[in-house]
């Protein structure tokens, strides 16, 4: 590696460390969202709030990064941005009311606007020839958020079933779900503290008439002879900014950016219609719809980190040798034949809770007289049925238990399934779009339409969240599924359609060849 190019990598490897927070946050919840749902006593969509409620935020905060960065500085806002992810761990661990923690994740969802922040600023310090690696970076850092999350979630979640004094004075046992909330106020701070050593967009200077500053930094990044030339395309297009927001906008809804914001667009929903953050957020709730009870659930949702891990790295391998549009491609296919396997493998599950089944699960028999030896051919009529004996509280507690001493299913067939998906997800959707969404779009309009397809994500993100519990409990597992294998159909043929190649070329080439004169 060269000293340049290190250089870059390190300030990618910062900046994208907005990105470990995120992960950690977005999967932390899958492993608290059924201890507040009991403490609380939450409906179906209070809870899929709780779970979404941040990327509510991310959607009005999507909306005014990208533009306010435009006019302050990419830098600036992402120190903003680590500052809101400290607040809102504090708050979420304290919460003392469903308000309060939904209020306090609200506050974190404005930080998620680093996930488009941040692959912006790592596009336009790196050069063409590794750019999507050094984007996918931020990809990278996501997923091993998710991944830490998932251990400590199973650690805490073990820990506080031990006996062991320290554990009881700590009030882990008590309070398990306030410290796997908790633990999000390290990274988030570490985070913080390092943006202050990394040096404000060379092209954000550049645009915004500080030609001196912005030569510093490219010459530190990549050289004086790169630099001169990267300036020189830089400035060449620097006539073209805009300052009114106003007329930002209309430039990016005219007629000459219309094929770039359609693909932006298609890319942006396929990300999110397809079911990722119901798969990353409700990962151990998923498990326990299988039978394997609530610690393997929790066990089986490492899993899901490590394969993410993985194949992030493979597309990190890849996204600069095959291309941007071959990975997509695959990886649709990919989430197709994954979600129909999770769908054959609940469409042919039965349920039927025998005396033994309900004392091994260490269930109260006398309270299930009503359906016991009693064989359901869906979730849908077996949770049925248990709400009426149990009534809604009660069911919610002892969920996992029912299902795990009912139901018939071969749970291999839905680990592999959800295995697959993540990492077809993780080769392709996640690091390629906001690689994409960082190259397509020109200089002069970047930050601003990064925000409103941001926008889009988030809105497609946030319905998928909060309509997931509602979903199983009213679609039932195996429909809810499919519909999003049948999602990744549809943006296949729509992404092989519109979507060119983009590997290897400079950001100024590629707006010469997508934008319209």
């Amino acid at each position: 590696m060269s000293k340049k190019y290190s250089s870059s990598f390190l300030i990618a490897i910062i900046v994208s460390l907005g990105g470990f927070v995120f992960g950690f946050d977005a999967s932390v919840i899958s492993g608290v969202v059924s201890f507040v749902a009991i403490e609380f006593n939450l409906s179906d969509i209070q809870q899929g709030f709780v779970v979404s409620s941040p990327t509510l935020g991310a959607a009005i905060a999507s909306l005014l990064a990208g533009t306010i960065s435009d006019r302050i500085g990419r830098k600036k806002v992402l120190q903003f941005i680590a500052f809101l992810y400290v607040v809102s761990a504090v708050l979420s661990a304290m919460a003392t009311s469903y308000y309060m923690l939904v209020t306090a994740r609200v506050i974190g969802g404005f930080a998620f606007a680093s996930l488009i922040l941040a692959p912006m600023y790592i596009a336009e310090i790196s050069l063409p020839e590794n750019r999507g690696k050094m984007i996918s970076i931020n990809q990278f850092n996501i997923v091993i958020g998710l991944s830490v999350a998932y251990f400590s979630n199973y650690f805490l979640l073990t820990l506080s079933q031990s006996d062991a004094q320290w554990v009881t004075d700590l009030a882990i046992g008590d309070n398990v779900w306030r410290w796997m909330l908790g633990l999000e106020i390290l990274p988030a701070t570490i985070f913080f503290l390092l943006l202050f050593t990394v040096p404000e967009s060379p092209r954000f200077l550049a645009i915004s008439g500080q030609v001196e500053k912005a030569k510093k930094v490219l010459e530190k990044l990549h050289g004086k002879e790169a630099m001169e030339k990267e300036l020189s395309e830089i400035t060449n297009k620097s006539h073209e900014q805009e300052t009114s927001i106003l007329a930002s906008l209309k430039d990016l809804f005219s007629n000459k950016m219309r094929m770039v914001l359609t693909i932006g667009i298609i890319v942006a929903i396929a990300q999110q219609i397809t079911g990722v953050n119901a798969i990353y957020f409700y990962a151990p709730s998923i498990f326990e719809q299988s039978g394997v009870g609530t610690n393997a659930a929790f066990s089986q949702a490492i899993w899901v980190g490590i394969t993410n891990v993985i194949f992030t790295v493979v597309a990190m391998l890849l996204i600069d040798r095959l291309g941007r549009k071959p990975l997509l491609l695959l990886g649709l296919t990919g989430v197709f034949l994954s979600m129909s396997l999770c769908y054959y493998g609940f469409s042919n599950a039965s349920y039927k809770l025998t005396e033994e089944s309900a004392v091994a699960a260490q269930l109260n028999s006398s309270q299930l007289q009503e359906v016991i030896d009693v064989e359901y051919h869906s979730d849908l009529e077996f949770k049925a049925a248990l709400k009426v004996v149990l009534g809604e509280s009660e069911f919610k507690a002892q969920q996992a238990q029912l299902i795990q001493g009912a139901i018939k299913i071969d749970p291999t067939i839905v680990l592999v399934g959800i295995l697959g998906f993540v990492a077809s997800f993780a080769v392709s959707l996640g690091p390629v779009m906001w690689v994409l969404l960082a190259e397509i779009f020109p200089n002069h309009l970047r930050g601003i339409a990064i925000s409103v397809v941001g926008l889009i994500n988030s809105g497609v993100s946030f319905s998928v969240q909060l309509l997931f519990p509602w979903q199983l409990n009213n679609l039932g597992t195996a429909v809810t599924f499919m519909s999003y294998g049948v999602f990744a159909i549809i943006t296949l043929f729509l992404i092989a359609k519109l979507l060119p190649e983009t590997k290897g070329k400079s950001l100024e080439q590629i707006e010469q060849e997508l934008v319209k004169p």
